[in-house]
């Protein structure tokens, strides 16, 4: 049996991982194992040692942090580096440009039926929401025009078993599904 090992910058994306993954993940070849930080300065500060000290065999690393801010390839090179550092280059690194909430705004139809927002995924072709990787302030955005219904973490219970996996407008999120797919498909 594999492990997937997912260090992730918060709780929310644990949450999220957790109901989202095992929908094409096969549980009878591959345990999931989630390490949620407290942040990403938490994240990349206890990165190398998590790495370095994890003693399962046959384990394969997946590192999720959001880009905020920075610069994504900056922000991945970063990751990379500190993967290298560990002794662990093949780690799969994602970025989820902006934020994680980009990718439920990918997905308005999952979040209108979560969080039982009327008409919200017919927004889902306006110019503001064909990209939701191009947001400013996603977390922002999804607490508007939910009313203040979206938390981080009761928001991402929510909204994850309803995610179409497919057709995701995130393309942060596309990227990241397909990287964990070739994972699992390959083996490792």
């Amino acid at each position: 049996m594999m492990t997937l090992v997912f260090f992730l910058e918060e709780l929310s994306a644990k949450v999220l991982l957790e109901t989202l993954l095992p929908r094409f993940i096969p549980e009878e070849r591959f345990d999931l194992c989630f390490v949620p930080f407290e942040g990403k300065q938490d994240l990349e500060k206890q990165l190398v040692r998590k790495i370095r000290g994890w003693r399962t065999p046959k384990t394969h690393f997946i590192v999720l942090r959001d880009q905020d801010s920075a610069e994504c390839k900056d922000v991945k090179q970063r990751l990379d580096e500190l993967c290298n550092e560990a002794g662990r280059p093949e780690t799969l690194v994602r970025i989820a440009c902006r934020e994680l909430e980009s990718w439920y705004l990918g997905d308005l139809q999952a979040v209108e039926n979560a969080l039982e927002v009327r008409n919200l995924a017919s927004k889902q072709d306006q110019p503001r929401y064909r990209d939701p990787d191009a947001l400013r302030n996603p977390a922002q955005e999804l607490e508007r025009i939910t009313n203040r219904r979206y938390q981080k973490v009761s928001g991402s219970r929510a909204v994850a078993p309803l995610m179409d996996i497919e057709n995701n407008r995130s393309r942060s999120f596309q990227i990241f599904v397909s990287g964990v797919k070739r994972l699992v498909a390959t083996g490792m």
